[in-house]
Parts: structure tokens; C-alpha cells; sequence
């Protein structure tokens, strides 16, 4: 069945995939811009000034957010740190106010991240386990999830994407670890043991079509791969792809200086497991790290 989805965020790097992989099943997509409008497959809204063609939003089979500015920049820096939240809290807070508008609420994907359940060791962290911390990423993350209540609470149904880091050679980290592995400055993060989230980019494009188009899909969502490999297993399986020496390390306490707020994420560990994709029956392309890398670097 072809479905009408609305996505604001289409033209990021997620975005684009995805658009083309829904408009490539047969959907319709129409996009959210901050510009005028080029075409009937767009619509002009402002998350700052809180508008949005709420009509277009109630006619939607499915609205998808994954708008927001940029996950990688200065950690030190209070404006993109500042950034970082209002763009996701304030897109997804509108988008769920009018979701929640409609006189039949559509579906609701909203994005999210993985960084939402903060460090928990080696304990396997499914959509049921708690969120512990106050980081920059686990507060940012947490008020993002709180924006789409409106929509649940109108008794829409909402799944929110919890992603784990994308591996592939075309985007951040990737693009920068295969530079530093290449130029043999690569090597374990601190004691190497956290566990480090991940997923291959046509696996996070599979996934969220599927729950695009699943009839029964609800929830938080985690979007990794169904392993999850410490970052010594991690560094030592990049370093075989590039065929490139990883001894290098960087300690615990320049990690914490140099990462300023964003160092817990680097340091912390999660075990993520993908078990409501599991029970909804995604079959996984690239199930652990020397997959996700052998598709990310292909």
C-alpha cells in the first residue's frame, strides 16, 4: 500500500537515503523546507516561529522527524551544544503538537539517539532498559523523546528512533576514523572495554522503512546492529579492513579534556540490543562490526 509520509529533515544525510529508499517502495513523500516551496512535493515551515501547514501534517499516513543540526562540531562550544538541542526538541515538539492536532492523529516517527541510556557497563541494553545520567547527549536525547508526548498522549502511535552511530565511509565517524586508521594514528579509546553502538547505513535505511510501513510498530526502537563490539573489537577490526597497524591509545584523562561534554559518550559504555526490531522480524544485513564495516567501507 502506498503511503503519504511528510519528513522534515530530508535533505540531511539520513534524509536523503531514506526519502529515496520510501520513494523507491512507491511513497509519496513530502518534504518539509525552511525555504519556499519548489514543487507540490514541498512545504515551507518554521520550527522557530512555530509554523507548519498543520492541515498537510493531519492528512499524512506518516510524519518523519529527522531534522537537526549537525551531531559533530566543537564540544567546548556552547552554541552548538545549544544548537544541538533546540533542533531536535523544538522540530519534534512541533511536529507532535500537530500530530496530536489532527482530528485522526498519523503516525509518528520521531528521531532519536542511542545516547538516551548513558553508560551501563557491559549489561545488554534493550528498548526496556532505563536511561542513567546527565551528559550533554543523555539530557539532549531525553528532552527530544519528551517533545513527541503530545502525540502520545493524543493516542497516536509513535516510535522513536533510537540510533546508534552510522558506519559508513561517506559520513562522520567513519569518514574521520578511516583518515586517522590510514595515517596509523589509530587505537583503542581509554581501556578499549566499552561497548560501542553502530549500524551500517543500508541497515539504518532498511530498518526505518520497515517501521515506516509496519502496522504495528510503537515504541522506542533501537537502530544498531544486533552485536555490539567493544571498541577494542572494534579498533582492532577497522585496523584488519585498512590493513593499518591500531597501537596507538589515547588515555582515559586526554579523552576527557580534549572530548570536553562529549567525553562521557566516548568513554561510556552501552550494549545495545535491537530486540524490538528483532520481534518485529527485520532481518539484519550487517549483524555485527566486521559486517557493518565490510558494507560501510565497500
Amino acid at each position: 500500500m502506498s503511503l503519504h509520509v511528510v519528513m522534515a529533515g530530508s535533505s540531511g544525510f539520513l534524509g536523503t537515503h531514506l526519502r529515496e529508499e520510501l520513494e523507491r517502495r512507491g511513497h509519496r513523500v513530502t518534504a518539509l523546507v525552511r525555504r519556499p516551496a519548489a514543487g507540490p512535493d514541498e512545504s515551507r515551515w518554521d520550527p522557530d516561529a512555530g509554523e507548519v501547514d498543520r492541515d498537510l501534517v493531519a492528512s499524512a499516513d506518516v510524519v518523519v522527524n529527522l531534522a537537526g543540526s549537525p551531531t559533530i562540531g566543537n564540544p567546548h562550544s556552547k552554541k552548538w551544544s545549544t544548537a544541538l538541542r533546540h533542533s531536535r526538541v523544538r522540530t519534534t515538539g512541533l511536529l507532535a503538537e500537530a500530530v496530536a492536532a489532527a482530528p485522526q492523529p498519523p503516525y509518528f516517527v520521531a528521531g532519536n539517539a542511542v545516547g538516551w541510556y548513558g553508560d551501563h557497563g557491559a549489561a545488554v541494553l534493550t528498548e526496556a532498559a532505563d536511561s542513567r545520567g546527565h551528559t550533554l547527549m543523555i539530557d539532549v536525547c531525553r528532552d527530544w523523546q519528551a517533545a513527541a508526548r503530545p502525540a502520545v498522549d493524543a493516542g497516536g502511535r509513535v516510535v522513536v528512533l533510537r540510533t546508534s552511530p552510522i558506519m559508513d565511509k561517506s559520513s562522520a565517524p567513519l569518514q574521520q576514523l578511516r583518515l586517522l586508521f590510514k595515517a596509523g594514528l589509530g587505537g583503542r579509546l581509554g581501556n578499549g572495554r566499552q561497548h560501542m553502538p553502530m549500524i551500517s547505513l543500508r541497515d539504518w535505511v532498511g530498518a526505518t522503512s520497515y517501521l515506516v510501513e509496519h502496522p504495528t510498530a510503537d515504541g522506542p526502537v533501537n537502530l544498531s546492529c544486533v552485536t555490539t563490539p567493544t571498541n577494542a573489537e572494534f579498533t582492532e577490526a577497522l585496523a584488519q579492513w585498512l590493513h593499518r597497524p591500531a597501537v596507538a591509545t589515547v588515555p582515559a584523562p586526554v579523552l576527557k579534556v580534549a572530548g570536553g561534554r562529549l567525553s562521557p559518550e566516548l568513554l561510556g559504555s552501552m550494549n545495545i540490543r535491537p530486540q524490538a526490531l528483532l520481534d518485529l522480524g527485520y532481518e539484519f544485513a550487517d549483524p555485527d562490526v566486521s559486517a557493518v564495516l565490510a558494507s560501510g567501507l565497500s
